[in-house]
């Protein structure tokens, strides 16, 4: 129950609580949708001179929800701060009351918007649980790959933090492996427990989880940076942003993930092997 389907388990007409993933504070309560809709690609302002004949109609035009809207993006979704908030100004981070994580920006006055790897969404008559951070953070990243990758034949992908900067460039393999683990072997644990969570989504003799293979880059500390920049400009590369702590969180999970494998299996082409469990 850790999946980014937000297309699928957002609903209108019912009613969802908003939690803080890091400590569990409710941060948006009650709230009912009358419209969830997914958002256009981000250069869709800048296509619309090719489908029109005439000046762009749309070029004062803004998407942002109102009261009863959810607008869902790659990695985030866009409410209508309501009565949740106070105004805030453009481009200010939203910061959980409780732990001071990190949960979003403003995008005006009157919409926030809040990434995936920081919320959990459960509707308003179910309780909530706590997931280990780390392997929230890998299950909810690489669901949005899958997903990203099926929806735009998209397999590149740059990962930047809320403040522009470029963290990973990340390339998936497979998205249809299947890790199979043996309720006597231990040499599984490292792939997809780390940090001392424990990930158990079957029980009985075997357990099987579902993972997405990619090869990653750091890019921190301007490492690699000639091929970052060549990706940036790559038309076929697409995009992710998170919050900067959590691009750190993700390449902290990757790096783990590329160490517990045989040496001889960490690295092909120059770039890090890595399963990330969804």
């Amino acid at each position: 129950d850790l999946g980014f389907t937000l297309r699928e388990s957002l609903k209108p007409q019912k009613n969802y609580v908003f939690y803080c993933q890091s400590c569990g504070d409710i941060i948006v309560k009650d709230r009912k949708f009358l419209r969830v809709l997914p958002l256009p690609s981000e250069n869709w302002s800048a296509l619309v001179e090719e489908w029109c004949c005439h000046p762009n109609p749309f070029a004062r035009s803004t998407l942002h929800p109102q009261h009863d809207d959810c607008f869902l993006g790659d990695t985030f979704f866009l409410l209508n701060s309501g009565n949740e908030s106070h105004k805030s100004k453009e481009n200010t981070r939203v910061i959980c009351k409780r732990c001071k994580s990190m949960l979003g920006e403003t995008v005006s006055s009157d919409t926030i918007k809040y990434y995936v790897t920081e919320v959990i969404i459960r509707p308003a008559e179910a309780s909530f649980s706590p997931t280990p951070r780390s392997q929230f953070v890998q299950s909810m990243v690489a669901q949005c790959l899958v997903e990203l990758s099926s929806a735009k034949s998209t397999f590149r992908f740059i990962v930047k933090g809320d403040n522009g900067k470029i963290y990973i460039l990340i390339w998936l393999l497979n998205s249809d492996t299947l890790l199979v683990e043996s309720l006597g072997s231990s040499s599984s644990h490292s792939v997809c427990t780390l940090f001392g969570d424990i990930f158990m989504p079957s029980s009985g003799p075997v357990r099987t989880w579902n993972a997405a293979k990619v090869l990653y880059q750091p890019c921190i500390k301007s490492r690699n940076k000639d091929l970052a920049d060549a990706w940036e400009n790559d038309i076929g590369v697409h995009p992710l942003k998170f919050p900067s702590e959590t691009c750190l969180e993700l390449l902290l999970i990757l790096g783990l993930s590329t160490t517990s494998l045989p040496p001889s299996l960490r690295c092909m082409n120059s770039f890090q092997v890595r399963s990330s469990c969804y």
